[in-house]
């Protein structure tokens, strides 16, 4: 996986943490003691459920060293871990009364399986909360899939991207399954960008990543030249001159059985 640049993913700070807000808005518990931010990234949703539960111990862990060092400047009084939460979380510990990931299980495979070890890390009656982007059929998402298996750059880029997500209705099955009070919902944000260059600059920091890293660098320019050009076509600019970036994400919660 290509390394974090938290500088770069941090230029959208406030449309980033939006989602974290919503998501910790929606957890219903009084007054939590310890909870567990997974995929923290540089800290920006840390610090929405510091202020949401004020007084509870709160620990971040993220796969990225880089992330972690960001978020730890910027929050020396909390507990940041490198942390893969796609492998063993028995290191954590256990009896947390919140788990919340924010933006973060799409790049984790195995959700069937992932799921399980998240609720088993909370104490009975602690909720976990996970939204995850679902903008696949989002044109920025459609221009990237076509470019990659376009004649110029197929052979270039041999890996693409996977995309982890379950259906929404597979989700639910898996929940209830093993849970209690499940909830599911999906908003779609309608961020106001200055122009089609704010959109590459949002991907440069998730989506354009992994196959940034993948090119040579002689060949990046060109390619994110044409991933350009085809994302001024489809997003059309305002009469004010700003771009429209429409961004579904769906949202679960569900409460740990006693």
């Amino acid at each position: 996986m290509p390394a974090w640049d938290p500088s770069q993913y941090l230029k959208f700070q406030r449309e980033r943490t939006q989602p974290a807000i919503d998501l910790a808005a929606r957890i219903s518990l009084g007054s939590p003691k310890k909870v567990l931010d997974v995929g923290c990234g540089p800290g920006n949703s840390t610090a929405v459920l510091a202020e949401r539960f004020p007084g509870a111990e709160i620990i971040g862990i993220d796969n990225s060293p880089d992330m972690i060092q960001s978020a730890r400047k910027k929050m020396p009084a909390v507990r940041f871990e490198c942390v893969d939460a796609a492998g063993n979380l028995a290191s954590l510990g256990g009896g947390f009364d919140v788990v919340f990931s924010n933006a973060c299980i799409q790049w984790i495979p195995d959700h069937r399986g992932l799921l399980p070890r998240l609720m088993g890390l909370l104490a009975p009656g602690g909720v976990l909360a996970v939204q995850t982007p679902m903008n696949y059929k989002e044109p920025i998402h459609i221009i990237i899939e076509e470019m990659i298996g376009s004649k110029k750059w197929k052979t270039h880029i041999t890996n693409p991207r996977v995309f982890y997500n379950l259906l929404p209705g597979d989700y639910y099955d898996l929940l209830s399954g093993i849970s209690g009070n499940v909830s599911l919902w999906e908003t779609t944000y309608y961020h106001i960008l200055q122009s089609h260059e704010d959109i590459m600059e949002w991907y440069r920091g998730t989506g354009l990543r992994p196959y940034l890293e993948a090119l040579p660098e002689d060949l990046r320019p060109g390619f994110e030249s044409d991933v350009f050009r085809r994302v001024a076509e489809a997003y059309p600019v305002q009469e004010n001159g700003s771009v429209i970036f429409r961004f579904p994400r769906f949202f679960f919660t569900a409460e740990k059985l006693p």
